[in-house]
């Protein structure tokens, strides 16, 4: 029977989106991370396929595709949750301060630890190596805050999300580096860094004014492989490809702010708002597929006999230790006292993984172990975990039953708004109706 047969990756496809949408109910209720159900799910995969006598396959370009299709869409959801106000500067300088010095730290600390237990690293490869280990995962952070209180859940979205666009930022300065004859120094990086974000004003200014003015309905996967094009024409001329998609994203959902003045009348507000709206459904919708079809297909691709080396293991709890220590340091100096559970919200994910295939041929360390990557990736996930289960159930012991009943009529409260809401909606849409009549 043939393993890989048309029928057989549909059905298998089909079980995987339907069994990553069982995950996330389990999620919200446990706070385990869907993600390391569908790393699981993928070495279930991996040894099923095995047993039928399946061959080998090289998934790696569509691991590849997959990853960064996902990172834009990920960074592109992020960027619509956040709303540029000015009582908003403070948590947002403050949780960029967090993620770049976190990053940094973490980033030095973990070379000094790879360059130190792995035989042929030095500390420029070694800096290369640990960047991936040292960046947030907001694949797995924005799905996994939603029940905080509003305060921190923001946090954790603007950290994650700095923390994935710097992380990618110093990933690709490393490895220009690693060539002089393209490596244009921090100068260069500055004017590459400037010439992106103006680049991206441009073009985020002109689609939306495009897209509004398009009838058809069928625009908004139109829209996404605008952006698509946009990322991979600024890979190929060296620029910071991310940051396109991120102030796409923060222009269309703070467009009050950007388009003020004279520009103003160039805007149909009612028409952008409705792209802005179905753009977040679908890049939500679109994010979990791939994010879900990335993390089984690496399920499937990693050796699970690396976790049992015990330099594996070694290094990997030395790395993770700097982690928590680094971050608990920001987090007093940068929040106060009350830090639970952001502290133990630093996950690693699916950038980490497309950043550590991304390493060039050039600056591949033989004796460094992909085992150290799932180590990392499993053992913050599990901390994570530990940390909001805890965090819950210390909240549930100290409500009040007053505070209790006071949540639950709030509950009711915000229920009959958005049914008001939607009657509302539905009345002006008959109103529009009978005028159209």
């Amino acid at each position: 029977m043939e393993i890989f047969s048309s029928y057989n990756v549909i059905i298998g496809i089909s079980l995987t989106i339907i069994l990553s949408f069982v995950f996330n109910g389990i999620a919200k209720k446990t706070n385990i991370p869907a993600v390391l159900m569908l790393i699981i799910l993928g070495i279930i995969y991996q040894y099923g396929i095995k047993a039928f006598g399946g061959e080998e396959m090289n998934f790696f370009p569509m691991l590849e595709v997959l990853g960064i299709v996902g990172l834009i869409m990920i960074v592109l959801e992020a960027a619509l949750e956040l709303k540029l106000k000015r009582e908003k500067l403070v948590p947002i300088l403050k949780s960029l301060a967090i993620a770049l010095i976190g990053l940094v730290a973490s980033a030095y600390v973990a070379a000094i630890v790879l360059k130190a237990l792995i035989d042929g690293m030095t500390m420029q490869s070694a800096l290369l190596y640990a960047t991936p280990l040292s960046i947030l995962s907001s694949a797995i952070i924005i799905p996994s805050v939603s029940g905080l209180s509003e305060a921190k859940k923001e946090f954790h979205v603007y950290e994650s999300t700095f923390s994935d666009i710097l992380g990618i930022m110093m990933f690709y300065f490393l490895t220009g580096k690693l060539n002089p004859a393209e490596d244009a120094g921090v100068a260069g990086f500055a004017f590459n860094l400037i010439l992106t974000i103006i680049i991206s004003l441009i073009a985020s200014y002109g689609i939306i004014l495009i897209f509004q003015k398009i009838k058809s309905q069928v625009k908004l996967f139109l829209l996404i492989a605008v952006l698509l094009l946009l990322y991979g024409l600024g890979k190929k001329m060296h620029l910071s490809s991310l940051i396109i998609v991120l102030i796409f994203g923060l222009v269309i959902a703070n467009m009050k702010l950007f388009f003020q003045w004279k520009l103003e009348n160039l805007l149909d507000y009612e028409k952008a708002k409705a792209i802005y709206h179905e753009l977040h459904v679908i890049t939500a919708e679109t994010a979990f597929v791939v994010r879900t079809l990335f993390f089984v297909i690496f399920g499937i691709t990693i050796t699970l006999s690396s976790l049992l080396n015990l330099k594996v293991a070694l290094i990997s709890i030395l790395i993770i230790i700097s982690i928590y220590v680094i971050r608990y340091v920001l987090l007093r100096i940068f929040v106060g006292k009350d830090i639970s559970p952001q502290l133990f919200i630093a996950p690693r994910g699916l950038i980490t993984v497309l950043l550590f295939y991304a390493i060039p041929a050039e600056a591949i360390i033989p004796g460094f172990e992909p085992g150290i990557l799932l180590f990392v990736i499993i053992g913050t996930s599990l901390i994570m975990t530990g940390g909001m289960i805890r965090d819950k159930s210390t909240n549930e012991q100290e409500l009040t039953p007053e505070q209790i009943e006071e949540a639950a009529n709030a509950e009711v409260a915000y229920i009959m708004d958005t049914t008001t809401d939607l009657s509302e909606i539905e009345d002006s849409s008959d109103e529009e109706d009978e005028i159209i009549e």
